[in-house]
């Protein structure tokens, strides 16, 4: 019991890194000596140290003979910092706690392995499923080299994005709202299409209080509709910002690369830009993960693409009615066996609106 309570501390830790790491996993460790906590830390930002690390440097006390509990198996590399192996075998800790193995080919399996052949007891497993969901991002971008990608949208509970006149400001309330920024902040990219720039010309940045970092924005624009005088374009050089087109209009192609947008020529596809040939692009800039807040039409193209992971629905009690929009539009399934199947893996009431968060099954 004590220690899936040690874990859920570092899991807690882990946290902490949200949005600052990536495409690096985020990790906890915490530090235990004779039933006490001696250190902890966390990886708080790409390139810095590594949890483990972090947690040594804050030893209250020497680690000799200590237990160490840690997330994700330590790494044996050297990357953007030495191995973390050599620090846990140089700190004279006799135990570590590993909430799972590392799915990178340069580490996976060969951590725990380094650290047990030293005579360190080594074991792997405790809050396993809890610490994969934590770093389900890392662990498809290190697998496939795509972006793990989560559409949202709010809707009444009558199934509408918008008013029958097209008015979708605001269907949720301010707790749910902060909640899709806390998403824009853990996540590297954000993505609509171009329909929803002419329409609502958004900032699709991230307004937390707390320190963030503002999301890549990706504008998928098949005829490079996007006004030159949003605001996506007139802060491209402040905010990156990329537009995916199957346009060859060098000119106009000029005009966005003039105000610091960068231009992506994505192959063509029956229903827009070619969506996987995008992800793959993204995928090889460094761009782990990907909010989509498309409308109908992007976000049936993306499920149809099969490049969605999970679906966040966030559901108001309010009904509109009539002919209001659909948050997933297109062509539509011909029969229910046809249907996109989700995993409900989460609820949370934020206010009086319910967020249901969903795995998608193909």
């Amino acid at each position: 019991m004590e220690d899936k309570s040690y874990m859920k501390r570092a899991l807690e830790l882990a946290c902490k890194g949200a949005g600052f790491v990536n495409p690096n996993p985020m990790v906890g460790a915490v530090i235990v000596k004779d039933g006490v906590v001696i250190g902890e830390g966390y990886h708080e930002k790409y390139g810095g140290l590594h949890a483990e690390r972090n947690a040594l440097k804050n030893c209250k006390k020497s680690p000799k003979g200590a237990t160490m509990y840690v997330t994700l198996e330590p790494c044996c590399h050297y990357g953007k910092t030495p191995p973390c192996t050599e620090a846990i075998i140089e700190s004279g800790i006799s135990r570590v706690v590993i909430g799972t193995l590392d799915v990178n080919l340069v580490v996976a399996g060969k951590g725990a392995k380094i650290l047990a052949e030293t005579g360190i007891r080594v074991e792997v497993g405790v809050l396993e499923r809890e610490c994969k969901k934590l770093n389900r991002v890392f662990n498809k971008y290190m697998t496939t080299k795509r972006p793990y990608v989560v559409m949202k949208y709010a809707m009444t509970a009558d199934g509408k994005i918008a008013t029958a006149q097209g008015e979708s400001k605001w269907i949720t309330g301010e707790a749910a709202r902060e909640n899709v920024h806390r998403l824009r902040k853990n996540l590297s990219g954000i993505m609509v299409g171009v329909s929803t720039v002419i329409a609502d010309d958004p900032s699709l940045n991230c307004r937390l209080e707390e320190p963030s970092i503002n999301p890549v924005r990706i504008i998928c624009d098949s005829n490079l509709r996007t006004p030159l005088n949003s605001v996506v374009v007139r802060t491209a050089k402040d905010s990156r910002t990329i537009i995916a087109t199957s346009s060859e209009d060098d000119r106009r192609i000029e005009e966005y690369e003039k105000e610091g947008c960068e231009v992506l020529h994505i192959p063509h596809a029956y229903n827009g830009i070619d969506l996987n040939y995008l992800m793959s692009e993204l995928g090889s800039m460094g761009i782990d993960s990907i909010l989509l807040e498309g409308g109908g039409t992007l976000n049936y193209s993306a499920l149809e693409s099969k490049i969605v992971d999970e679906i966040h629905i966030h559901m108001a009690p309010k009904i509109f009615g009539g002919n209001g929009k659909s948050p997933v539009g297109g062509k539509g399934i011909s029969d229910i066996k046809s249907a996109v199947q989700l995993n409900p893996i989460n609820t949370t009431w934020y206010g009086n609106d319910l967020v249901i968060e969903n795995e998608v099954i193909y």
